[in-house]
């Protein structure tokens, strides 16, 4: 599947820091329950690129 492509999966989405001191994005659909842990660097790294692309995609819808 490509970034480009629309889904019709929902999926509900918790972000917050584990009792390991991680941060967890935890994803989950009727089918996949997905934890996925990012030391603090990281999430900062990912938060970077989503309000990039958050920018990118406010840019192609003016």
């Amino acid at each position: 599947m490509s970034i480009n492509k629309q889904s019709e999966v929902a999926a509900n989405l918790q972000i917050g820091p584990t009792d390991q001191g991680m941060v967890r994005i935890y994803v989950e659909t009727a089918a996949v329950n997905l934890p996925l842990d990012f030391d603090p660097e990281e999430a900062d790294e990912i938060a970077e690129e989503l309000r990039a692309a958050a920018n990118l995609a406010r840019a192609l819808t003016k």
